[in-house]
């Protein structure tokens, strides 16, 4: 556990991820993340949107936090803000431990813009570097849903590297 002092937000501490934590990580996670999936089916359309999310695109999302809540493989840690889980960080190291990814993050829409996303990312990426990894990666979208994300990376020294996926239904 991690009592954080200059978090900007009060009585914030993380800790690692319980079982017990997975229904308030679902419900925020896919708050968080409404705007986002509304952007990339403004952005793409209705039917590739459709192809890659599936009817319900929280359905979608939630087994993906579900997934990834339960892998052994991942190193997944939660913030509690007054002692309730506001935010949460999932890390997953390559086998050959070239690179640790930031694989999944979300922050409770109620506690964004306090810098909680950002004391998340640092935590995560300062976890990394003390486990001897030479190298961090954190992926998001360069669609307007993604920017508060491309912000909180950039501001934890994470260097942009553009790319563009082109999808076609068919």
């Amino acid at each position: 556990m991690c009592k954080l002092k200059d978090s900007g937000i009060v009585d914030t501490i993380i800790r690692s991820y319980r079982p017990d934590d997975e229904a308030a990580v679902v419900d925020f996670a896919l708050r968080a993340w409404e705007p986002v999936f509304f952007s990339m089916r403004d952005l793409m359309g209705p039917a590739i949107f459709q192809l890659l999310h599936g009817d319900d695109w929280s359905e979608y999302q939630k087994a993906a936090i579900k997934r990834v809540l339960a892998d052994d493989g991942m190193h997944t840690w939660v913030a509690e803000v007054g002692g309730q889980v506001a935010g949460f960080v999932a890390v997953h190291i390559a086998d050959d431990r070239s690179l640790g990814e930031i694989y999944m993050i979300a922050v409770a829409p109620e506690h964004q813009n306090l810098g909680l996303g950002t004391t998340l990312t640092n935590f995560a990426t300062e976890w990394m570097r003390e486990a001897g990894l030479p190298l961090a990666l954190i992926g998001t979208g360069g669609d307007i849903g993604h920017a508060p994300a491309r912000r909180t990376y950039e501001k934890s020294g994470y260097t942009a590297m553009p790319i563009v996926n082109y999808y076609k239904a068919l």
